[in-house]
């Protein structure tokens, strides 16, 4: 006899959260975007306003679904800011391979965009094509997406003589940007950094001395013209964080390793780590300066290679005790500040957990330190192309 046809399976009742579920689509540029069910939510308030009542309906819908609801109604707050807000002055440095997600975050970060996608967003979703071009502009504050893009296209409104040097730069890596902004050739800029105590600087190098800012310069500024200027805006900055003359150089060591080790808001730690291994004996064991001592600061890795952390070197705290021989990096105010005056505490290891974040754990143990180190690695196992 033979068996009776299977039932078709009755499909599942959709849940109130699938009917806000977006549907994913992947375009080329690789940022997902979601198509809203406009319709699905509509019928939804209505059939809850039938049902429940329309009062409390209304408002289980709105305490439950109100951020969906309002962005789909278009309730909440918007993206973009409305077209004749602009108003002041914003300097947006472009720096050579910038491409649409970072500069949507730079534009967002100086206050030129409402939010930090909008300016991607509006790239993708009018489908624009755009190659960025390095330097400094002057755009304005409160501006659309599509305003900040026809600034940035004009031509006039990138600075003339302006050059950004980038905290936790070095010297190698800020005289090709100070060459290709400001005009003057890189042999001159090179002879100009030979000799530290022409800038009345006691030191073997410059390193650590070219302040990070943006600079405008004379059309006719000379590289030792440059160089003097950063040098003095770099004493500026000592003596705000009140560093004696006699420890100028030991400051900016300092500071050069939190700048390289750390994020803003943790360089207080930072520096108070330094100092507790110092006071304890302890080798620093950073990763900043055998990375720097054997030329792999800019390689793009937050790991040290084998052959750098082993390498024999004046700069390398894996091998040398104490301070390394001298400033690894440019460090700016934030990072000058906390190698004066370090946060109390018995922190003795940090390690960043999460390094798209900056997210860092600071130990008092080892042991503490092992499940941090831990932490990280399965972030790195998870994520394989982000620099570990």
């Amino acid at each position: 006899m033979a068996e009776a046809p299977a039932a078709a399976a009755k499909p599942a009742a959709p849940t109130l959260d699938d009917l806000f579920e977006a549907e994913q689509v992947e375009p080329a540029h690789g940022r997902t975007k979601k198509k809203r069910r406009t319709g699905c939510i509509v019928a939804l308030i209505i059939v809850l306003a039938v049902i429940g009542g329309i009062v409390g309906a209304g408002f289980w819908a709105v305490n439950t679904y109100g951020d969906q609801i309002g962005e789909v109604m278009g309730w909440g707050e918007p993206e973009d800011w409305e077209p004749g807000q602009a108003t002041g002055e914003a300097l947006v440095t472009i720096r050579e391979g910038d491409t649409g997600a970072p500069v949507s975050t730079t534009l967002h970060e100086a206050g030129v965009t409402r939010t930090d996608s909008v300016f991607y967003d509006y790239l993708v979703s009018e489908n624009i094509a755009v190659t960025f071009y390095p330097g400094v502009y002057r755009l304005e504050q409160k501006m659309t997406a599509a305003a900040a893009l026809e600034a940035l296209e004009n031509p006039e409104n990138k600075a003339d003589n302006t050059v950004s040097i980038p905290e936790g730069g070095t010297i190698e890596s800020s005289l090709p940007l100070i060459s290709e902004s400001v005009g003057i050739p890189i042999k001159d800029l090179e002879a100009a950094v030979k000799d530290p105590s022409a800038y009345d600087v006691a030191a073997d190098d410059l390193e650590g001395w070219l302040f990070p800012a943006v600079y405008t310069f004379d059309p006719d500024a000379t590289a030792t013209q440059v160089i003097q200027r950063m040098v003095d805006r770099t004493r500026e900055s000592l003596s705000a964080a009140g560093v004696p003359a006699e420890d100028e150089q030991r400051i900016l060591t300092l500071a050069s390793i939190i700048q390289r080790e750390g994020r803003t808001d943790d360089f207080s730690k930072v520096s108070r780590v330094i100092q507790n291994r110092l006071d304890d004996g302890m080798k620093l064991q950073m990763d900043s300066t055998a990375q720097y001592g054997y030329g792999e600061l800019h390689a793009g890795s937050v790991s040290t290679s084998e052959e750098a952390q082993f390498d024999d070197n004046p700069w390398n705290t894996y091998v040398v005790d104490g301070l390394p021989v001298g400033p690894i990096a440019n460090p700016n105010d934030a990072a000058i500040d906390a190698a004066m005056h370090p946060e109390e505490g018995p922190w003795i290891y940090f390690v960043t957990i999460n390094p798209s974040t900056g997210e860092t754990v600071f130990s008092t143990t080892y042991e503490e330190h092992q499940s941090a180190i831990a932490t990280w690695q399965e972030w790195c196992r998870e994520n394989p192309d982000q620099g570990c």
